[in-house]
Parts: structure tokens; C-alpha cells; sequence
């Protein structure tokens, strides 16, 4: 079993040293989705919530929170993004939302993604709560990674 990387020798947090390591192509991709009532449904289908286009903010949200991951999370490094792309989608009652993130660096972008679908979705609820407080975040998990030591990481189910 791999030893925690965030303690030190005396169980002490610390930053993990990443000087050492050589940089290289990273990719995470992380998913996550949320259930809305009928009526929230309709208001985010038909672009009229009075606080405007509930997916369009929550896209933009979760990629200003994927470049905001290292502020948010202790002992997460700061990750230079070559790119994040998000995507939220509706069917029927739930929202999907969908993040890849991308950087050439000592390090990945799980976090990165995985802090984009979650920001993404709380958006969406902030959003929505104004006709639906039982709306339900659920699902977020990381899908993919590539890079690194520890190689290629894929999600059997999808």
C-alpha cells in the first residue's frame, strides 16, 4: 500500500517535493451530475431563470475554479493549465457536467478537474435554489488520467 504523500516522517502535513521530477503531457478528466426538479428542468432547458444561462455560468464557474485549485485546496500545487474544457449538459432532469484538464508539469490535474465539476454543479444549485433546494450533487468522480508516473487511469464504468 502506497504511503500518504501529504505527511511527513513524523505525520506532520507537508507539500510534496516535486522539484526532482520531470515534466511531462497530464490529462484528467472528472464528471459529476446533478438532479433537478421538473420544474428547475424547465427554467435551465428553456434559458429562462431569472439569474441567466444556468449551464453557460456553470461552465464558466467551473473553469475559473479548475485555475483557483491550488487556493482552495491545502498542499495542492499550483498547476500551470494548458487548458480546461467544461461542459454541462441536460437530459430530462439531470445535469452532467464534464471537465478535462490539461498542463505540461511535474504534476497532475486530477484535482483540477475534479474541483471544476464540483464548482460547475454548485453553480448550477446556487442557480436553481430559488425553486428547487432538494436538488441533489452526486457522482463526482475522476474518469480518466494520463501522465505521470503512475501512467493511464480509466473509469470501467462510465
Amino acid at each position: 500500500m502506497k504511503e500518504l504523500t501529504h505527511l511527513n516522517k513524523e505525520g506532520r502535513p507537508h507539500m510534496v517535493d516535486v522539484s526532482g521530477k520531470e515534466a511531462t503531457q497530464r490529462r484528467a478528466v472528472a464528471q459529476g451530475r446533478i438532479s433537478l426538479s421538473e420544474k428547475a428542468a424547465s427554467l435551465v432547458a428553456d434559458e429562462t431563470n431569472k439569474k441567466g444561462n444556468v449551464l453557460t455560468t456553470a461552465e464558466l464557474a467551473g473553469i475559473m475554479a479548475a485555475k483557483k485549485t491550488s487556493d482552495l485546496i491545502p498542499l495542492c500545487h499550483p498547476v500551470p493549465l494548458d487548458g480546461i474544457d467544461v461542459s454541462c449538459t441536460l437530459e430530462e432532469r439531470v445535469i452532467t457536467c464534464r471537465a478535462e484538464a490539461r498542463c505540461t508539469h511535474k504534476t497532475g490535474v486530477e484535482m483540477e478537474a475534479l474541483q471544476a465539476v464540483s464548482q460547475a454543479l454548485l453553480t448550477v444549485y446556487d442557480m436553481c435554489k430559488a425553486v428547487d433546494r432538494a436538488m441533489v450533487i452526486s457522482d463526482i468522480r475522476l474518469m480518466e488520467k494520463e501522465g505521470g508516473a503512475s501512467g493511464r487511469f480509466e473509469r470501467k464504468e462510465k
